[in-house]
Parts: C-alpha cells; sequence; structure tokens
C-alpha cells in the first residue's frame, strides 16, 4: 500500500490515515424544527492572513460550543496551522501570530481533520459569518479535497433581526458586545473572540425565543425575509 493518496486532477495529497479520517467525518446534519436549547452550535472564529478570500490564508481556528442552552467549557477548540510560506503582513498587528507561532503550528491537513472531527455535524455559528465561511471552506478544499456543506448562521445578521431597536444595522462585533455590555478577553484572538460571540449568540437567542423563533430553522426562515427587506429598501434607497 503507497503511504500517500493522490486524488485525480489536482487535489491534495494525503496519507491513507488522513484519507480514513477524512471519509469518516461525518455527514452534517439537516436543520430542523428541534428547540434552540436542544441544539449543539459551534460557534468559530477564524484569524487569516489578510481579508482576500481568494489568496489569503487560514492561520488559526478557535472555537467553541453552544449545547443544552449554554456554553460548554469543556467542548473548545484552539489550533494555529503551520504555514511554511507564510509571510508577515500587515495582519500580524491584528491577530498577533508571530512567524515563530505558525512555523512551530499543525501541519494544515491534520488541523482540519481535527476540526471538522470536533465540529460533527453540527451547524455553525459566525460574526461575519461569510467570510469565515469561504476562508474555510477554500481550506478544506485546497489541503483535503473536502467540500464544506454545514450550514452557517451569522450573528452579524441575527442580531440586528432580533434587535431592531439597537439601531445598529451594520455593526461590528465591538458594537453589539458593547450594547449588551459584553467584554472580549482579547479582541482578535480566534478562541476569545469565539467565546464572545457564542456569548452574544445566546441572548440573541433568547430573545428569538421570545419572538416564537424556537428553532434554527425559524430562524432560517425570518432571516430569509429579513434579507429580501434589506435587499428591497436598499435597492429603493438607490433610486
Amino acid at each position: 500500500m503507497s503511504q500517500f493518496t493522490w486524488f485525480t486532477g489536482r487535489g491534495p495529497a494525503l496519507l491513507e490515515a488522513q484519507l480514513d479520517r477524512r471519509i469518516g467525518l461525518a455527514e452534517p446534519a439537516a436543520l430542523d424544527h428541534r428547540p434552540l436549547h436542544e441544539q449543539r452550535l459551534v460557534v468559530l472564529d477564524l484569524e487569516t492572513s489578510g481579508l482576500d478570500t481568494r489568496r489569503d490564508q487560514l492561520l488559526s481556528i478557535g472555537a467553541v460550543v453552544i449545547e443544552g442552552g449554554a456554553i460548554d467549557l469543556g467542548q473548545q477548540f484552539e489550533c494555529t496551522l503551520q504555514r511554511r510560506d507564510h509571510k508577515v503582513g500587515p495582519s500580524v498587528l491584528i491577530h498577533g501570530l508571530a512567524p515563530s507561532d505558525i512555523a512551530a503550528g499543525i501541519e494544515p491537513a491534520e488541523a482540519l481533520l481535527d476540526f471538522m472531527a470536533f465540529l460533527g455535524d453540527s451547524p455553525l455559528l459566525a460574526f461575519h459569518a461569510g467570510f469565515d465561511q469561504r476562508m474555510l471552506a477554500r481550506a478544506l478544499k485546497q489541503s483535503l479535497g473536502y467540500r464544506l456543506r454545514h450550514e452557517f448562521f451569522d450573528v452579524a445578521e441575527l442580531a440586528p433581526l432580533l434587535c431592531p431597536q439597537a439601531k445598529i444595522p451594520h455593526g461590528g462585533l465591538d458594537d453589539w458586545t458593547g450594547y449588551f455590555g459584553l467584554q472580549a478577553q482579547q479582541r482578535h484572538h480566534a478562541s476569545a473572540d469565539a467565546l464572545v460571540t457564542a456569548e452574544l449568540a445566546l441572548i440573541l437567542f433568547s430573545k428569538a425565543r421570545r419572538q416564537q423563533l424556537d428553532s434554527l430553522l425559524a430562524l432560517q426562515q425570518r432571516l430569509a425575509g429579513w434579507r429580501r427587506r434589506q435587499r428591497a429598501h436598499s435597492l429603493h434607497r438607490q433610486h
């Protein structure tokens, strides 16, 4: 048996043990009407070499779990990915990852397999989730030949949807944590940002239940209508 298994085309080469792990990853769960407090959710934050989702690299992953209606501090994930070709850029002033941290990181395929095993079949939450979703999907495709199909929910959308009285239509994480009086231990650190995002999400879920939105499926449906109204409002203002 060969030590490596090659994918067809230009896919990555994986050790057979890595391929076995990839094959064994859980299929993402379909959204349903389970109450929010019965749902396991993984709250994700990524640090990257920049904001270009086509060229920049995923550098670190931080994640915490919401389960049983609370943050389960016994389920946390944190790792830095090894990037041999990483060049220090302006983003180091934000994420603070030194070249030595990245050189000592975990080989990307191993790191991503570890994270996907931690994720299991759970949906994902993130702040400005579109960016995290694209960066994670690209990293998974490049390092594992894996297509990300897990559901993502954007806390940056849930917050103005559920709290229109705050009048923070396009707020950042600092805006919303400030509004609710939350404090991040260390901003722009993946694990710390994931934790404060999870705290914010729990507040929003409480508000969702008061609005008879007590499942991810109900939230997804309400979000779809909210997005349509946002687009219509934006088009109206342009004309």
